[in-house]
């Protein structure tokens, strides 16, 4: 097995779980994944070993989302945001499983930049550095999205004071 295939091999979860976090859906993660690392196999030729192939990779999958949705006849009706609950084998309480999907709708509120920044860092484990450049922005940038997204989410998730009785 060639290096370039071996690292393509390693990142594959993490690749999954991205577009996964991207779709909403198990069934058009499963189709990202194949259709970018397909791209990224005929393209390998343009990877340049002055980074990451997870990064690169990640940069591809996200090109090819991003492509499939200005595609009219790729557009699909999310799956319920509920769903992502039961995606997570480790969720073993009612109140976890309820605290992710909570999660799940209200990242699903942030503008679409602030999301892929987010879901880079986090669901893709990408560092900051490599996910600016998988983005297509700068450090600072990043930064100032990562920061946004998470106070959205702190904002929407606080708890609701209602009266003690």
């Amino acid at each position: 097995m060639s290096n370039f295939q071996q690292q393509i091999s390693d990142c594959l979860p993490d690749l999954w779980r991205y577009a996964f976090a991207l779709t909403r859906n198990r069934d058009a993660a499963d189709d990202l994944l194949q259709d970018a690392v397909e791209r990224a196999w005929r393209k390998r030729a343009l990877w340049e070993p002055t980074g990451t192939v997870k990064a690169w990779a990640m940069k591809v999958l996200l090109n090819t989302y991003r492509t499939q949705l200005r595609a009219p006849a790729r557009r699909h009706a999310a799956a319920p945001l509920d769903d992502i609950a039961q995606t997570v084998p480790a969720v073993d309480t009612l109140a976890d499983q309820l605290a992710l999907a909570e999660t799940a709708r209200a990242m699903a509120t942030l503008p679409q930049d602030q999301r892929e920044a987010l879901l880079s860092v986090v669901v893709g484990g990408l560092s900051y550095k490599e996910a600016a450049a998988t983005l297509d922005i700068p450090l600072g940038t990043l930064m100032s999205r990562l920061g946004r997204a998470r106070a959205a989410l702190k904002s929407a998730m606080k708890p609701v004071e209602g009266p003690v009785s």
